[in-house]
């Protein structure tokens, strides 16, 4: 603590300069000084604005605003929108202890955990939980990381209280409930097939769940390859079924998807059955319905629309109806239907593996919520 203390004394105010920024593909896209608070420290991300004192040749401007956009792509927009939260949050504390979140300091950001894990990092707030913890230091790290002053989160004053919080207070993880094929089918029977928004929330359902996709990818999908730049993957049919190409991040994967036994059920005829009648042509795949339900816009849904789908038609549905409305309204998301997918599906494991783009077989069986447990019996085997 002693070093807290005698680092404060020298140079740390209420508002603390930013880092000039990072140095991408050979070009310096650093900012003026900014405030901790301030959007550009908020964002961690590189200005393509020239240094304090320094212009920027005029040819290399449109490299640097190239060089941000690539910055940006290198993660998904939510994770961007969570890690900023996560660095105003600690910028903010920062500032209420009289310290500076630059450069990192591991005792700083030791005590800032222990100040979330006990509820006391805002005015009148909670403890938070593990995970959110584990992501605020994620944001932390990758923000400083950013500005070209890594955080060592192997440090003993951050890595010891992490693990001791850990021992503490984590909880086993409350995975969603899965939307099985009866769950599906009735789910389905609540949209308006007679309207543009139930043919398109009803190609989403049978989508998301013969594909296992997670709602981004869901709402990602275009038409076509190539067709817009905030696309995740694109869509081709053919005779016997779909093929998504997808984009993650371990890079691309083919999802294939089947036609169904039946059209009432079928994703493929759902998907062709949207697409015809919002008279689609390029670019987003599953885009917002104006005008009443006459028309449909050019924007893409945001991926939140997913999770509302399927908690609104699973609640209308009466899918778990043994539970209280707030219960069940806990218990349903987008990931509903990927769960769904690997615990009805009675194939051989790999096969729901390969679909779902999971790396190895025991993050597929967290996804299964109605498997045989005990079908390898140690017990017997051994004697007993």
């Amino acid at each position: 603590m002693r070093r807290i203390t005698e680092q404060n004394s020298e140079n740390h105010s209420e508002k603390t300069p930013a880092p000039s920024g990072s140095t991408v593909a050979g070009v310096d896209t650093s900012a003026p000084p900014a405030s901790a608070g301030s959007a550009t420290v908020d964002a961690g991300l590189p200005s393509p604005a020239p240094e304090a004192g320094r212009a920027l040749p005029a040819h290399l401007v449109q490299l640097a605003d190239r060089a941000r956009d690539y910055v940006e792509a290198a993660s998904a927009a939510n994770t961007r929108k969570a890690y900023a939260s996560d660095w105003k949050h600690f910028a903010a504390w920062c500032r209420r202890q009289n310290l500076s979140p630059l450069p990192p300091d591991p005792q700083v950001v030791g005590l800032y955990i222990t100040a979330c894990a006990a509820g006391t990092a805002e005015r009148g707030g909670r403890p938070n939980s593990v995970s959110t913890i584990e992501r605020r230091l994620a944001a932390i790290g990758w923000n400083c990381s950013q500005r070209g002053t890594p955080l060592d989160r192997k440090d003993r004053a951050i890595a010891t209280v992490m693990a001791g919080i850990r021992n503490r207070h984590a909880a086993p993880p409350r995975q969603k409930e899965a939307i099985l094929p009866e769950d599906l089918i009735a789910m389905l029977e609540t949209l308006d097939r007679g309207s543009l928004r139930g043919i398109r929330d009803r190609a989403m359902l049978l989508i998301g769940f013969a594909g296992g996709l997670r709602r981004s990818e869901i709402t990602g999908l275009d038409l076509g390859r190539d067709q817009t730049d905030d696309g995740r993957g694109w869509v081709e049919i053919f005779d016997k079924g779909a093929l998504l190409t997808l984009r993650g991040k371990s890079g691309w994967r083919e999802v294939e998807i089947g036609r169904g036994s039946s059209d009432a059920t079928c994703p493929i005829a759902a998907l062709e059955s949207w697409i015809r009648f919002a008279r689609l042509a390029k670019g987003p795949l599953f885009r917002r319905v104006t005008g009443q339900g006459k028309n449909v816009g050019p924007d893409r849904l945001n991926d939140q629309e997913v999770a509302r789908l399927v908690k609104k038609t699973a609640l209308a549905a009466g899918v778990r109806g043994d539970l209280s409305e707030a219960e069940r309204g806990q218990k349903f998301a987008g990931h509903s239907l990927r769960a769904g997918l690997a615990s009805s599906a009675e194939v051989d494991e790999r096969y729901v593996q390969k679909q779902l783009g999971h790396s190895s077989a025991e993050m597929t069986r967290r996804y299964q919520r109605r498997r045989d447990r005990f079908r390898v019996n140690l017990t017997k085997a051994a004697g007993l």
